[in-house]
């Protein structure tokens, strides 16, 4: 993948939450005040709301790396559509506590002996739920008892609710949940990331997979990059992700507009040509993806072609292609050997040298070997680009293939959950 041809230690633009890679934008240095705030208030609950992608669970996960386990004990929850039976039974179960065939009776019981236990060894105890928009008012009303163990008028058990804007709507204006309401000691949205913020995240994220100024960002696809995806953390990454794959595939040691704007048009669904990969990067600086096995022209090749090109007169008998030979560094849209073959057509041939009559002087015999060596040269450079548009396709495959696996496995995982 990309993270191998730019030389990076891990993926900084997964989609998995990885507190690694936590960034804090003014937003989020709000929140982690106010998540700092309750845990020193040591009860009731904290909400942290914000929209999809929005950076969440990074936050908290940020939040349990940098707590200490002598002193709390933390359970984290990813609520589906759970009833009122279930959550507690839930809970119970990411805390460690041993539920079978226990009837709801016994399960309050053992929760509350295992936080009165923790509270005795001189831990607090911390319930994370998150996707909370996903549970209903009875399910948040067997939390908000759960909340009502103390032991020596100190509360035992201190809850975090994560979830999407509806959870702050569904909140406020429920009347189920007025109690639960006046238990919440803090309150903060997640807003998108400014404009501003971009930059610095994006670099941030680089860094930390070990970036060492490959590939060079301009500072244009900031703004794009913010425009298109509104400040949100989880698009940005998607995007980002893209936009190396692409540069991956095309060996860009850019990242600027264009490219963006190409892989734009592809998540759009529009055809895109993709650009040739240039031929004469130094490899000692640059590492070649596993994909590709890099190949170097030799020092007899390189000073061969000159030397035919030099000996053709400047108006060849034969025609080989209209279009001129790309000058160095320049980037041509991406073309097999088929569609090469179909925009440059080669005229006949005159006859074999051997057959030409013994009048023909030496001078027509050296440009037509010339013409021959052009031709070869011809079809080399038609060879590389059928194989160039081979591995293209293979590690596109292996790339969906490798997503389908992993959308597979987080489909088993949450099956045995």
């Amino acid at each position: 993948m990309y993270e191998t041809f730019y030389g990076l230690k891990s993926r900084p633009f997964q989609l998995t939450p990885d507190p690694h890679y936590y960034f804090e934008s003014l937003t989020h240095r709000k929140a982690l005040s106010y998540l700092g705030y309750g845990l020193a208030q040591g009860e009731g609950f904290i909400v942290i709301t914000g929209d999809v992608g929005a950076g969440k669970t990074t936050l908290v996960s940020h939040l349990m790396a940098t707590i200490d386990r002598e002193r709390l004990t933390a359970a984290s929850i990813v609520t589906t559509a759970l009833d009122s039976k279930d959550i507690v039974r839930v809970a119970a179960n990411n805390f460690d506590i041993d539920t079978e065939d226990m009837d709801k009776a016994q399960l309050l019981s053992a929760f509350e002996e295992f936080l009165h236990a923790e509270a005795r060894a001189g831990r607090r105890c911390l319930l994370v739920v998150d996707e909370s928009q996903n549970l209903p008012a009875g399910a948040l009303e067997e939390l908000r008892m759960l909340s009502n163990f103390q032991l020596g008028g100190q509360a035992l058990l201190q809850i975090f609710l994560l979830g999407q804007p509806e959870f702050r709507d569904m909140l406020q204006q429920s009347d189920r949940l007025e109690q639960l309401r006046q238990r919440v000691i803090a309150h903060h949205h997640l807003e998108p990331m400014e404009a501003h913020e971009i930059e610095p995240y994006i670099t941030h994220r680089l860094s930390k997979s070990g970036w060492s100024g490959r590939p060079k960002i301009t500072s244009d696809v900031f703004a794009l990059l913010f425009s298109e995806t509104g400040g949100v953390p989880r698009k940005i990454n998607t995007l980002m992700s893209r936009v190396l794959l692409m540069g991956a595939v095309e060996h860009a040691e850019l990242i600027d507009q264009p490219l963006v704007g190409r892989v734009l048009a592809d998540l759009n669904g529009e055809e895109v040509d993709i650009a040739e990969p240039e031929t004469d990067i130094d490899l000692t600086k640059v590492k070649s993806p596993l994909w590709e096995k890099p190949t170097k022209v030799s020092q007899a090749q390189a000073q061969a072609e000159p030397a035919a090109a030099a000996a053709v007169d400047p108006e060849p008998i034969v025609s080989v292609s209209e279009e001129p030979v790309p000058e160095e560094h320049e980037v041509l849209p991406f073309r097999s050997a088929d569609t090469l073959a179909e925009q440059a057509p080669v005229e006949p041939i005159v006859e074999a040298p051997e057959a030409i009559e013994p009048a023909v002087d030496g001078a027509v015999l050296n440009q037509l070997d010339a013409i021959s060596k052009q031709l070869s040269a011809l079809e080399s450079r038609m060879d590389s680009q059928e194989e160039s548009l081979h591995r293209v396709l293979t590690m596109l495959v292996d790339w969906v293939e490798s997503d389908v696996r992993s959308k597979e496995s987080y489909v088993n995982a949450g099956r045995a959950a």
